[in-house]
């Protein structure tokens, strides 16, 4: 058993949150039960003093977490290459490649993100979740932000749970839409497949925009923003419009090839080696001096060379 300590203040945005609520906020790489379990244990102190898990917290209450954690396989540094866009003492934000886990975890206890960010900031060790904000799939590409300090966690937290965070992606999906639109549809945990979303009637609000960016002959280019940020939430919403990613091996259905195309066409569709989703523009308040800011990154080399394939598909069946 080995002990952490974190501290920590409650943010403002907050306001209102049972302290349970607040604090699985705060700290998402830990389960509700378990904070819980460490509120009535006494683990967790306001100002000093035990509260209940269904106490109001006001803002700006001292928080102070003595966690009894069961012994873990240690996250360990590496050298790995890191794409960063910008950094400060208090905020990093990088460009993942496709292929990259991001958190070390069964079958991948190194060569994630996480190692390569702790290399890079070893004192991201003493931050939930190394710091890490959001994540993105494996073989989804893009921009994540990462803080590099507890106030800056704790706010940027508090962006990410209000909605306060600008996220766009690029999707190249099967299928010609007609025009974009909105999914506003509950995700949870598929009711057979465990290890999968699903869009279940008890599962959590979830709602992504769409538009159009580009008509090929039988798939669309979208640009895809979210309002909210479920496990799979892009994947699993553009499926369940019976648009799905390419090379989504797990939403994706049948491979569908549109009729008289060219075998080069058909092998580029059939080995596609990931899903053709690319988180391409971020943007949120920075955590301490308050200015907004945003980045934006290219489509990588893959998801490019796709779209030209797709367009000259397009062009010989004009």
């Amino acid at each position: 058993m080995t002990t952490k300590y974190f501290n920590t203040i409650i943010p403002s945005e907050l306001a209102g949150y049972r302290l349970d609520k607040a604090l699985a906020t705060l700290f998402p790489s830990y389960s509700r039960a378990r904070l819980q379990q460490w509120i009535r244990n006494g683990q967790v102190l306001i100002n000093t003093a035990p509260w209940r898990g269904k106490d109001k917290v006001k803002g700006g209450e001292k928080v102070q977490v003595t966690a009894q954690l069961e012994e873990e396989v240690p996250w360990k540094a590496q050298v790995l290459p890191l794409n960063i866009l910008y950094e400060d003492e208090d905020l990093l934000v990088v460009n993942k490649p496709a292929n990259l886990v991001v958190h070390p975890g069964a079958g991948h206890q190194d060569n994630t993100l996480v190692n390569a960010l702790l290399h890079h900031t070893p004192t991201l060790a003493s931050i939930p979740r190394a710091g890490i904000i959001h994540r993105l799939d494996k073989d989804t590409s893009g921009i994540l932000a990462v803080a590099r300090s507890l106030p800056a966690h704790t706010h940027l937290v508090a962006q990410l749970q209000n909605h306060d965070f600008m996220r766009e992606y690029q999707a190249v999906v099967t299928g010609v839409l007609v025009a974009g639109g909105t999914v506003d549809a509950p995700i949870g945990r598929h009711h057979i497949h465990r290890t999968r979303m699903a869009v279940e009637a008890s599962g959590k609000q979830a709602i992504t925009h769409y538009r159009i960016i580009q008509r090929y002959r039988a798939h669309t280019l979208l640009r895809v923003k979210l309002e909210t940020g479920r496990t799979h939430q892009i994947r699993v919403h553009l499926a369940y419009k019976h648009y799905s990613i390419v090379g989504d091996s797990i939403y994706g259905g049948r491979l569908r090839i549109p009729p008289n195309s060219q075998d080069t066409f058909k092998e580029i569709l059939r080995t596609f080696p990931r899903q053709a989703l690319h988180a391409e523009r971020l943007g949120l308040t920075h955590p301490i001096n308050g200015k907004w800011m945003q980045w934006s990154v290219p489509l990588p080399d893959d998801m490019q060379d796709l779209l030209v394939a797709l367009e000259k598909d397009k062009q010989e069946h004009a």
